[in-house]
């Protein structure tokens, strides 16, 4: 399994983050720091300005907690309320909240209130405290006021799909990848400014050197963000793709998958918030020339898949999902018929197919799992944009289900 501008691995933070030569300095309450430039944005304060506020103490009754919500377009926002410790101890505990859902695209102007109901609790990583408490970031699903689920609520469609199956045991590990781009929103780490770099990708995939990493500090401030705050994340590396990154979120059990990596994709955001930098999880942020695209590649293994003759549950699960396909291909996310080519590790989209070891294809066993018998298989489709409610819900409702399907047969390397 596998944010801060393009030039932060080969020179220093003030130098990265300096105006432009018109910029007009002016006296302020930053010490001296120079001003940004309007590109940029309102963030580079002096820290000791910063940190003057950060060390006032919080109440020792009181926490932050921060509600987080996944929006109509599948992205997360979120706002911060002060409650008692003792409301914070347990997510049962935690109150529902509301917000106004017009401005979210997830009601209208004449009846906007929609519910927040607290799911799961995290460390809230941006808001450290030496007090022995924690503030926190809390998953939220959305409901009307009645109590139903809205349309955008997907984590309520993955429930569903994982309601009764609990004894199954289904891990999954998800790979998130991602883009990261100096604020033009144009250019991605590492490439120069209307232009590409010199060498055809392949030096930068996991590398090291100011000449092949671009964005290292930016994941690692994310990776340590995400353990501080509880998350299962087991690693991260630099991708194909020059600017272009992953982590792994995982093993995580059933719908707890989904909820980890939404969190995990708003700390990420906050982290770039911090950095300065532009993150996209488009599928394929560059279409001319010979670049990979992004995906959210997805490792699921059952309780059965992980014992003695797991191999033959997991074939029978990869015939179904290739049943399927085009069901899974829908919502896999926006933008991967991009990616999903058949080229630069994909398998094409119109065809499904698995194989062994093989990274052209839809599904891939891993040869560990072939060898020992058992373990687990490798959806390769989903794009880094794609919903992982939808996702992990799609895969446990299809292997689920008791149906006879044809089987397929495994797709050799020379051939993909």
């Amino acid at each position: 399994m596998k944010l801060a501008v393009a030039f932060l691995a080969t020179i220093g933070a003030t130098a990265a983050f300096a105006p432009a030569a018109n910029t007009v300095a002016r006296t302020s309450a930053l010490n001296m720091v120079q001003q940004l430039d309007l590109k940029t944005g309102q963030s580079q304060l002096d820290t000791s300005v910063v940190d003057r506020f950060n060390a006032l103490p919080y109440p020792d009754d009181k926490v932050l907690a921060e509600y987080v919500w996944v929006d109509a377009k599948g992205e997360c926002r979120s706002k911060t309320r002060t409650l008692p410790v003792a409301r914070t101890e347990a997510v049962d505990k935690l109150p529902r909240w509301n917000f106004d859902g017009s401005s979210t695209d997830q009601a209208p102007g004449d009846d906007s209130e929609v519910i927040l109901r607290p799911c799961r609790i995290f460390k809230d990583p941006f808001r450290p405290r030496a007090d022995g408490l924690d503030n926190i970031l809390v998953m939220c699903d959305t409901y009307t006021p009645a109590g139903e689920a809205i349309p955008t609520n997907t984590r309520a469609i993955a429930a569903k799909a994982f309601e009764g199956k609990e004894d199954e045991e289904v891990w999954f590990g998800l790979e998130q990848e991602f883009t990261l781009f100096n604020l033009d929103q144009r250019t991605p780490l590492g490439w120069p400014k209307n232009g590409v770099p010199n060498r055809a990708q392949g030096p930068y995939y996991c590398s090291a050197g100011p000449e092949n990493s671009f964005g290292r500090a930016v994941t690692d401030a994310m990776y340590r963000c995400c353990l501080y705050a509880g998350l299962e994340i087991s690693g991260t590396n630099g991708e194909v793709m020059p600017g272009q990154q992953e982590y792994q979120i995982g093993p995580c059990v059933g719908i707890d998958a989904g909820d980890q990596l939404f969190m995990s994709r708003y700390i990420l955001q906050r982290v770039c918030e911090e950095f300065q930098v532009y993150c996209t999880l488009h599928p394929k942020p560059i279409v001319e020339g010979d670049w990979n695209g992004a995906g959210m590649h997805t490792n699921v293994s059952t309780k059965s898949m992980r014992e003695a003759g797991g191999l033959d549950i997991i074939k029978q699960a990869i015939y179904k999902l290739g049943a399927k396909h085009q069901e899974h291909i829908a919502i896999y996310g926006e933008g991967n018929e991009l990616r999903l080519t058949g080229k630069f590790e994909t398998a094409s989209m119109d065809e499904f197919s698995f194989g062994v070891a093989n990274r052209g294809a839809s599904v891939r066993i891993g040869r560990d799992t072939e060898a020992e018998g058992c373990g687990y298989f490798e959806d390769r489709r989903p794009s880094s944009n794609a919903d992982p409610y939808l996702v992990t819900g799609k895969i446990m409702a299809t292997i689920m289900e008791d149906v006879e399907v044809p089987e397929i047969a495994p797709l050799d390397r020379a051939e993909a």
